[in-house]
């Protein structure tokens, strides 16, 4: 329990920004197995879709400062790696 008002108010920010970190990582990791799936189904279009959403997310997450830049680059770049050989998607 918080001893002071200014402390009582960072927990209320802190849970506040807990909420909004969690709703932009879901949404990138939801679009990530969104992507994976369209690989394993080998349907062009739908592959490219899926990309261009989860990269978007990915870059909106950076862009918001939820996760690290290098993080959402490594991402993307597996993510085109499975797309470049889809043999070795596993």
């Amino acid at each position: 329990m918080p001893n002071k008002k200014s402390a009582a108010k960072r927990v209320l920010i802190a849970e506040k920004n807990r909420l909004y970190n969690r709703y932009w990582k879901t949404r990138c990791k939801t679009a990530v197995k969104n992507f994976l799936v369209a690989v394993s189904g080998n349907d062009p279009e739908a592959i490219t879709k899926r990309f261009n959403d989860a990269q978007s997310a990915l870059d909106k997450a950076v862009i918001k400062g939820v996760i690290h830049r290098n993080t959402a680059a490594r991402r993307k770049s597996k993510m085109a790696l499975k797309i470049a050989s889809p043999a070795n998607a596993g």
